[in-house]
């Protein structure tokens, strides 16, 4: 899996592969022997990560995202003993899963060098996913952002859960869950991410509290990096 190669040479992560069909094989990318994320290789569709949302009920979670304006909500699923699912489509348009964990909880590591740090919502309209979130998950989403920068934190309870940002309105790009990962070096991992075959579509930039950079793998999926202050 070319996708595995660029990752594990960008990040360092230990690749664990799991068959799941004479097919099939399921990666999970593990740091320290810690789950960090995982790959598998898509039937149809563009190449992108999947971003998961950990829940007591995935059936009752899948019925709140209907009744709050999922456009699309499928019944939930078995993935094995690992855990039960369910992909979901916001009102506008950014793809979601619920994730209700048995075996697999799902990142082990996080808030470090080389793990996930934030996942992000790129999104056509503010408003609306502000509600949908909150009438699905309960999060409280508030504005830390300027007028001329608007950006949204997203709150579980009391801790820092996620950021949600307007997309510009001239671009082509529809609503989408960004995952970032941490870096001790975005420069030096910028510039990896060439020699490996991705390709960068942001130059790092100054942010409150670090650096940022977005990027595109070897197949397409869209990431970004972090570096700077991380929480605990």
């Amino acid at each position: 899996m070319a996708a595995k190669a660029f990752y594990v040479g960008l990040f360092g992560w230990e690749p664990v592969d799991r068959p799941i069909s004479p097919e099939g094989v399921y990666t999970m990318l593990r740091m320290d022997g810690r789950n960090v994320c995982a790959l598998y290789g898509r039937d149809a569709g563009p190449p992108a990560w999947l971003s998961y949302v950990s829940v007591d009920d995935v059936e009752a979670a899948t019925v709140r995202a209907r009744q709050a304006g999922a456009v699309g909500a499928p019944e939930p699923f078995d993935v094995a003993d690992a855990g039960r699912m369910a992909l979901v489509e916001d009102p506008t348009g950014a793809h979601v899963a619920l994730w209700e964990p048995r075996a697999t909880s799902g990142a082990e590591i996080v808030n470090v060098p080389g793990a996930m740090c934030l996942n992000q919502l790129n999104t056509s309209d503010p408003g609306r996913a502000t509600q949908f979130y909150a009438d699905v998950f309960g999060w409280r989403i508030e504005s830390v952002g300027t007028d001329d920068q608007p950006y949204w934190g997203i709150f579980n309870g009391p801790g820092l859960n996620g950021g949600m940002m307007p997309l510009p309105p001239e671009t082509d790009a529809t609503s989408h869950w960004l995952v970032y990962f941490a870096t001790a070096d975005i420069d030096g991992s910028a510039g990896l991410i060439g020699e490996l075959g991705g390709r960068m579509l942001m130059k790092p930039m100054p942010v409150p509290g670090g650096r940022i950079a977005v990027a595109l793998d070897p197949q397409g999926a869209a990431f970004a990096l972090f570096e700077g202050r991380l929480d605990p």
